[in-house]
């Protein structure tokens, strides 16, 4: 017997699903106080998605310079190496 296109949908979704990270509850409960509008919600995800670029922009200037934030500066020879950071405005 066949198996129908949306039972083939449905497993494709649920396996993406399992492969997603879950979050901690304690996450979650910082973002969430309570009953939430959909402007409430939104705001939630955008602060997200901001955190984790930039936690990500981050780790990738660390691999792309070679030594973590805070860390010293290479010797003098190397032309990349940090110069500040400032809080971007968009």
């Amino acid at each position: 017997m066949p198996t129908s296109k949306t039972k083939m949908k449905n497993a494709a979704i649920a396996a993406k699903m399992a492969a997603l990270p879950s979050i901690p509850k304690e996450l979650i409960d910082q973002f969430v106080s309570g009953p939430m509008t959909g402007d409430a919600v939104n705001a939630a995800t955008v602060a997200f998605k901001k955190a984790l670029i930039e936690r990500a922009l981050g780790a990738e200037m660390s691999h792309h310079l070679g030594y973590p934030n805070g860390a010293s500066k290479p010797e003098a020879g190397t032309a990349n190496q940090r110069n500040g950071r400032s809080a971007k405005t968009c």
